[in-house]
């Protein structure tokens, strides 16, 4: 045996037995998320395959797969998982993204003042409260609201909008408190372009528009990709800013998934179906995630 071979055969035993022990910094970690998420989402997977009830029963039953058979024989569910695909294509994918990066294109050529002002706007928005965003956007929409009176003033038809527009108006809202963070993400992925990229595709007698779609889009795809899957998670679990505004009506034409998850969960009592419409909304947030991650892993 050649010393090498020694000297490896010497420290081998010695890094098996210090493996362990390279976890032990991970442990609390381990376990608290193990404790406070594992623990919940177990309980919940449980919950969802019985039959219970807040009120009117004292037992609760196994009832196997019958929550969910139920969930899709539904008319109602199926009218929240339209509705939460609208406002989530209307809001995050077409809204958020789409205006977050004309923000953040317009904004590298815009003077400082301009992005100050214009950052500013738009942070304040992301910042606020989802709730207290709610009800600024439910006195924005109502029928005595802002966007009417300016309406009136100008002599335009006004309209009750949160009645006949109920699941844009509320797409909207998603749109006017969201899109900082899509502008902050493409910001960023903007920035850190090479100039001299640009500059030769300007040279080689690209326009504006083509240096665009050709050179700035491809090289912040990944970027996208992040944005487009963070923003429909975010978006699929949107809850207190429709709650404000219609708490899903009227009748359930603006109830999406969580509304209305929580309307049979707590309004109705049945806890066992509610839990197993979040699992169903746990499995298409998933869905998504899947798409975007094997998306951006077949552009590398």
């Amino acid at each position: 045996m050649t010393t090498v071979a020694k000297a490896s055969a010497a420290v081998s035993p010695v890094r098996r037995r210090g493996r362990p022990l390279r976890w032990l910094p991970l442990a609390p970690a381990t376990v608290l998320l193990l404790l406070f998420l594992g623990g919940p989402i177990a309980y919940c997977c449980y919950i969802a395959f019985t039959d219970m009830q807040l009120t009117g029963t004292s037992t609760t039953e196994f009832t196997g797969l019958a929550n969910f058979r139920r969930a899709f024989g539904d008319g109602d569910f199926r009218n929240a998982v339209v509705l939460t695909l609208v406002f989530t294509v209307v809001s995050s994918l077409l809204g958020q993204n789409t205006l977050g990066l004309a923000l953040a294109t317009l904004m590298r050529r815009a003077s400082k003042p301009v992005r100050t002002l214009i950052g500013s706007v738009v942070v304040a928005a992301w910042v606020l409260p989802e709730i207290v965003a709610g009800f600024l956007l439910y006195a924005f929409f109502r029928r005595e609201g802002t966007l009417n009176a300016v309406l009136d003033g100008l002599g335009l038809p006004s309209q009750n909008w949160l009645y006949t527009l109920p699941i844009l108006a509320v797409s909207f809202a998603n749109v006017w408190r969201g899109t900082a963070f899509s502008m902050l993400v493409y910001s960023a992925a903007l920035s850190e372009i090479p100039q001299e990229i640009t500059e030769a595709a300007e040279v080689d007698g690209a326009g504006g528009l083509r240096r665009f779609w050709h050179v700035t889009l491809p090289m912040i795809r990944r970027s996208i990709g992040t944005n487009l899957m963070l923003n429909t998670l975010q978006t699929l679990s949107v809850f207190g800013l429709i709650w404000a505004m219609t708490r899903g009506g009227p009748g359930n034409r603006s109830q999406t998934l969580p509304v209305f998850m929580y309307d049979q969960a707590f309004n109705k009592s049945l806890i066992g179906y509610g839990t197993a419409v979040a699992l169903l909304l746990l499995l298409v947030g998933a869905a998504f995630s899947v798409v975007y991650l094997r998306l951006m892993r077949e552009e590398v």
